[in-house]
């Protein structure tokens, strides 16, 4: 199928995704999402010549939680290279998200996995904070983003932050346990403090989509990291994006893509596009329900697929 023919396939996407009736359930560990209405769905696709499609809830911001991480953890890899590998792994967990578990076996020693489970997006924050105050790594954050996005418009929710502060004791149990392993360089409390305020920024499917055009490798957006550095990351985004569920997406739908809790998914096709798609709803593996089904549709529709 055809470039031309991808407004007239979102619109019928949504539509189809609205029919099913199969919404998911939302984060209910975290109050200010598990009130959010579960019967809603977006998808946007920026595509490598500029174009910009949309379908659905397009325009309605959502919390992008751990999304974040792509950013975090290409700021991180910018100030300190490969010296971040020494901290976090690159392998697949095969675990939830925030599991405490690998952490204590004795091969790890406190090193999380991946940069994209919790443990591993704690040290990654931590490593962007190093040397100055949270209100400043949270302003290199939000730029980053907004440079991506090209768009000033991205914000950080507080009462969503506030939310996982009051609330997110998994994450100061895994916080203080890489503490007790010398993986922080800075107090579990600031850390965190500055882990939830970034995964508290709000964005539409449009902003999402934008600000992830620098991940395509290809002619559009801004220049933000080098082709080794964007392979690398969609690496991973590949093999550890959806965590215990991993495997699962990269089999369903054969592209990179990063999910988070608040029910979103960036997904990208090398050199083509920039795919966001959100439904708050969550499955099993705590991945968009309605947004993983779409993206299996739509990659499979467009031929969009790195095998």
């Amino acid at each position: 199928m055809a470039i031309s023919d991808l407004q007239e396939r979102l619109t019928d996407l949504d539509a189809f995704q609205r029919a099913t009736g199969d919404w998911g359930i939302p984060a209910n560990y975290i109050p200010e999402l598990a009130s959010i209405d579960t019967e809603q769905f977006a998808i946007t696709v920026a595509t490598a010549d500029g174009q910009i499609f949309s379908a659905g809830d397009a325009d309605t911001r959502f919390s992008v939680q751990s999304i974040t991480k792509i950013f975090t953890l290409a700021i991180a890899l910018g100030r300190v290279g490969d010296q971040l590998w020494n901290r976090v792994g690159r392998e697949p967990s095969g675990r939830a998200f925030n599991s405490i578990v690998q952490l204590e076996q004795e091969r790890e020693q406190g090193r999380p996995r991946n940069p994209f489970i919790n443990a591993g997006a704690i040290v990654t924050t931590d490593e962007i904070l190093s040397g100055r105050a949270p209100r400043d790594a949270l302003a290199e954050i939000v730029q980053f983003v907004r440079t991506a996005a090209e768009d000033d418009d991205i914000h950080i929710n507080n009462i969503v932050a506030a939310s996982e502060i009051e609330h997110g004791h998994r994450n100061f149990a895994l916080a203080h346990f890489l503490a007790s392993c010398n993986n922080l360089k800075n107090p579990p409390e600031m850390t965190l403090g500055t882990y939830f305020h970034h995964c508290a920024i709000e964005m539409t499917t449009q902003q999402l989509a934008m600000a992830g055009r620098f991940l395509m490798d290809a002619n559009c957006g801004p220049r933000l990291l080098s082709t080794a550095r964007i392979r690398r990351l969609n690496a991973l985004m590949l093999t550890c994006g959806h965590y215990d569920g991993s495997g699962d997406f990269a089999y369903r739908v054969g592209i990179p893509g990063k999910s988070g809790v608040g029910g979103g998914i960036l997904a990208i096709v090398p050199g083509q596009a920039s795919i966001a798609v959100w439904s708050p709803g969550l499955n099993r593996y705590g991945n968009s329900q309605q947004g993983t089904e779409a993206l299996a549709r739509l990659a499979s529709q467009m031929n969009w697929s790195i095998f």
